[in-house]
């Protein structure tokens, strides 16, 4: 089995952080996939063999969010299961209007139609602590790198 890597950033943003705002996901059979309403650090698949994490964490940030970040160290990394893996990035806000992202999941692209509904939102610090964000282990990362 293809193993798969997901790369993500933690953009920290008028004080709070950009997430990825999931609402309506329907439930996916037979998977163990999220559903519902929940949020989501920036991210997405590395398929490219020769883009480093780093580069595939500015390129999703840029396709979802529409702004351009640089990416500073690896703060969080996660065995998802035998074979995938996901990887969380501090990244520092560069340039681009939050909200601009390009991505194939803002584009009417039919194969996203069951998936919800993608809301780039900064959650303020103070309201971290209660939402859902996946997976739960970046975010307790979070709320014990900021002291939340």
């Amino acid at each position: 089995m293809k193993k798969r890597i997901r790369v993500a950033g933690l953009v920290e943003m008028n004080d709070g952080i950009a997430l990825m705002h999931r609402k309506n996901v329907k439930p996916t059979p037979n998977t163990d996939k999220p559903y519902g309403e929940y949020y989501v650090f920036p991210g997405g698949g590395l398929e490219e063999s020769d883009l480093s994490l780093e580069d595939g964490v500015k390129r999703e940030i840029l396709e979802e969010f529409g702004i351009e970040v640089d990416v500073g160290n690896k703060i969080g990394q996660i065995k998802i299961n035998e074979t995938n893996d996901e990887y969380l990035f501090y990244c520092k806000y560069k340039s681009g209007k939050l909200g601009t992202g390009t991505g194939p999941e803002f584009s009417g692209d039919p194969k996203y139609i069951n998936r919800g509904n993608y809301i780039p939102e900064i959650v303020k610090f103070k309201n971290i602590k209660n939402i859902r964000i996946i997976p739960e282990e970046f975010k307790l990362k979070v709320i014990e790198m900021y002291e939340l």
